[in-house]
């Protein structure tokens, strides 16, 4: 556990009735590893417990709007947090993290940065997304293909098999990225960094192939506090924007709010 000023506040916070209620964390799927800790930590500090809901940001603020109780939503894009507060559903929303694309490719695939594009739009490469709408990853990565000059081709070669509404679920405790890939699913599968990295640490035979400059594709994660929600609620987002949340961010992987 961190032993720093904030937590030092956190725990003081503990006896004030208002901590007492349990606060739900609805996030972003790419944030599970790294947002499960920081809700351990802030439990430990505050005797808070914390429940956590993760999954792809666009069904988790649908939830959200069908009446399911969320206080805090961590998204992996600033779009989807924005339209809750728009709403008059969520209050301001913050930046608190920030990630990128790379691709993930078999081993069998001969690929570089420098030749990702070529292989994508090979006619033999069967090349994965996420959905797009859905999952902001699925977004990003139409995005990426926008910059290629080659949109409607990678369009409408893509495969979206993860983060939809009716998309192949993993086992448990399964990473959903390896899981796609160990199945044969794909040749190529863009998603975030982040979940790259934990891809093949439970399939070290994955490739990590960074995205070149001209192609690259930035993420920006937004929070925002829901309405009508207990006062932890707002202690746990201030937790997440801390430089000690922003470091457990960081080991994860992610770029932290500041741009460190």
């Amino acid at each position: 556990m961190f032993r720093t000023p904030i937590l030092a506040i956190l725990v003081a916070m503990t006896v004030t009735p208002a901590m007492a209620q349990d606060v739900s964390l609805y996030a972003a799927g790419s944030l599970k590893a790294a947002l499960t800790d920081v809700a351990t930590t802030f439990t430990a500090a505050t005797g808070t417990p914390v429940t956590t809901t993760f999954g792809p940001s666009g069904l988790m603020r649908e939830r959200i709007e069908a009446g399911e109780t969320a206080h805090v939503f961590a998204s992996a894009n600033m779009a989807h947090p924005q339209k809750l507060a728009e709403a008059g559903t969520g209050g301001p929303v913050q930046l608190f993290a920030r990630n990128r694309l790379c691709a993930l490719a078999q081993p069998k695939v001969t690929v570089s940065g420098e030749t990702l594009l070529d292989v994508m739009l090979d006619k033999g490469t069967r090349l994965g997304t996420s959905t797009p709408g859905a999952d902001p990853a699925g977004d990003y990565a139409m995005a990426l293909f926008d910059k290629s000059g080659h949109a409607e081709a990678l369009k409408d070669k893509a495969l979206h098999l993860t983060g939809g509404p009716d998309s192949a679920q993993p086992p448990e405790g399964r990473n959903p990225y390896a899981w796609v890939m160990g199945g044969d699913k794909a040749d190529v599968f863009l998603t975030y960094c982040t979940n790259a990295v934990l891809a093949q640490r439970e399939l070290p035979e994955l490739q990590i192939v960074q995205i070149p400059k001209a192609l690259s594709v930035g993420a920006d994660y937004g929070l925002t506090v829901l309405a009508d929600a207990p006062e932890a609620a707002q202690a746990l987002a201030d937790f997440i924007l801390s430089p000690e949340g922003q470091a457990v961010l960081a080991g994860y992987g992610f770029d932290t709010a500041n741009g460190g």
